[in-house]
């Protein structure tokens, strides 16, 4: 038997137990790290999706919370675990700022397999009911007179809402106290009981306080005005040129996953959001469901890292910020 004859064969006896496990896959339950507190956006849209997925995979899917360090807890173990699929993680849009806000033991690109772009929405600037601010120029106005004399709470430090709010200020000439929590459960408490005057966040975990009254939204960071928050401005509608941060939810896996099993867990997940009450309920939430395929899911997070990684480095924003 020739050399090449037998190396084929030796590849084919590796390749089979990998092909076999990926046939299986999967035969007990899947785990899905939410790497963020119970009662946050990214919490909500998982236990929207959860029952609809395990129903697509024949297994059940267990939502694990691990809140901290603004997603990087959670990532960081997400990223150490086996890629034999049956460790997920649902990220955040801090995923694509802590690249650069942080010193991580990983890189996203590297670490994980990008399977779908779960979901899209806006942050919105919301004021409580009880300040004087009708809408954003009275912030400013507000800012300009008396600089660092208001705060504005975000989900933590380096994520969408307080970068985004950082280029706000840098293009709008003012500037706001940041008061960062570990995550948006947390500060959306805080903001409903008046104890933050302004609170930047993605509209799913306050859409029902703007409806109640208790929170005024003062602008939005999608390009124009939004279903989601209708009869409010975006910012780039009130001054600011060009400026969009829509927020975000991705699903990912390890890289080094079998690609079989890559292509099941998208195909599974997008029967999923495909479901009109799956659908219905995110949407109602303040957020579009999406349902990307890979290759989507990939280029979208490498141009975040990219976009937001510049303003962070230009406005020296760090964990310790």
């Amino acid at each position: 038997m020739n050399r090449r004859l037998l190396l084929a064969l030796a590849a084919g006896g590796l390749a089979a137990p990998a092909i076999g496990r990926a046939q299986a896959w999967p035969d007990r339950p899947i785990r899905l790290i939410v790497p963020w507190p119970p009662g946050g956006s990214t919490d909500t849209i998982a236990r929207i999706f959860q029952a609809k997925l395990a129903e697509a995979l024949g297994r059940p899917v267990v939502i694990d919370n691990k809140g901290g360090a603004s997603g990087s807890i959670g990532a960081t173990e997400a990223a150490r675990t086996p890629a034999d699929g049956y460790t997920w993680m649902l990220a955040y849009d801090n995923e694509a700022t802590n690249q650069t806000v942080m010193r991580l033991p990983y890189r996203a690109m590297e670490a994980f397999a990008p399977v779908s772009l779960v979901a899209t929405g806006p942050l919105a600037l919301v004021a409580h009911q009880s300040t004087p601010y009708r809408n954003f120029q009275d912030v400013v106005a507000a800012a300009k007179a008396a600089p660092d004399s208001i705060s504005y709470a975000s989900s933590g430090v380096g994520g969408l809402a307080h970068v985004s709010t950082t280029l706000l200020q840098q293009q709008g000439g003012f500037s706001l106290v940041h008061v960062p929590y570990r995550g948006g459960g947390p500060a959306v408490q805080d903001a409903v009981a008046g104890n933050v005057p302004l609170f930047m966040s993605n509209v799913v975990i306050i859409s029902q306080h703007i409806r109640a009254g208790t929170l005024r939204p003062l602008g939005v960071t999608t390009a124009g005005e939004t279903r989601h928050v209708p009869g409010v401005a975006s910012f780039a509608q009130q001054g600011f040129t060009g400026f969009e941060a829509p927020t975000w939810w991705a699903f990912l896996g390890r890289a080094g996953t079998p690609e079989p099993i890559l292509q099941r867990m998208q195909e599974a997940l997008a029967k999923a959001l495909g479901d009109a009450e799956v659908r219905k309920r995110i949407e109602e939430q303040g957020a579009d469901v999406v349902a990307s395929n890979s290759e989507q899911c990939g280029r979208f997070l490498a141009s975040e890292i990219d976009k937001w990684g510049k303003v962070i480095r230009d406005n020296r924003i760090s964990a310790e910020s």
